[in-house]
């Protein structure tokens, strides 16, 4: 069967994939804003009577943020099932793109060997993204279902401080993958590189390029 992922993922049907992300993604991540916080619990604690500017709160992100929110609904809603299903998708993609190259082909199908190994070639780098997400963000989503589950357990303030690093690292740990994995990426990044921060021209690309 021929490669249909061009015919399949066309800019449009990708540009409105996007969007739909970026939509979801705002939704969810402005949902505490929309009433599920902890205002009210806060509220009850310093009395009925309490006004507007007697109502100090501490700014800390537990302090504000529900722990329900963060686990029943970020969590186990917009972050495991989403995970657990691009692993299994990732599984299959490495299952057929093997099936492909292990079939004994003629001296005259080349081509097809050298798509898929470069497909392969791929999705292992992508893998490797997702691989780093996962890494990046379950220690904090654990640390998040403790605070949740067992009140009474204490965790050691340096861990949380680790896990919402390796969140924030997360951002900045995708460009680097792409450079050193994916050769395009890796010239675009050589070319604003030198560009921007070298203060070179790109007159006639970078070697990489050249050689291309």
């Amino acid at each position: 069967v021929p490669p249909r992922y061009k015919s399949v993922v066309t800019p449009r049907r990708a540009a409105v994939a996007i969007a739909c992300c970026w939509l979801v993604s705002l939704l969810v991540g402005l949902t505490p804003m929309f009433g599920w916080n902890n205002l009210s619990k806060m509220r009850r604690t310093e009395g009925p009577n309490a006004t507007q500017a007697e109502l100090l709160i501490t700014c800390q992100f537990e302090t504000v943020i529900s722990m329900e929110y963060m686990v029943y609904f970020n969590f186990f809603v917009w972050v495991l099932p989403p995970l657990l299903l691009m692993l299994l998708i990732y599984l299959e993609v490495f299952n057929l793109i093997r099936k492909q190259l292990n079939k004994k082909v003629s001296s005259s199908s080349a081509d097809p060997q050298k798509y898929y190994g470069k497909e392969l070639k791929i999705a292992k780098s992508l893998a490797l993204v997702l691989f780093l997400f996962a890494l990046s963000w379950l220690p904090l989503h654990v640390l998040n279902c403790i605070t949740l589950f067992c009140p009474s357990c204490h965790t050691p303030p340096i861990l949380t401080y680790v896990a919402i690093f390796l969140t924030h690292g997360n951002s900045a740990m995708n460009p680097i993958v792409y450079a050193f994995r994916i050769k395009k990426f890796r010239s675009a990044f050589l070319r604003i590189w030198h560009q921007y921060f070298c203060c070179k021209g790109t007159k006639g690309g970078t070697a990489e390029e050249q050689g291309d």
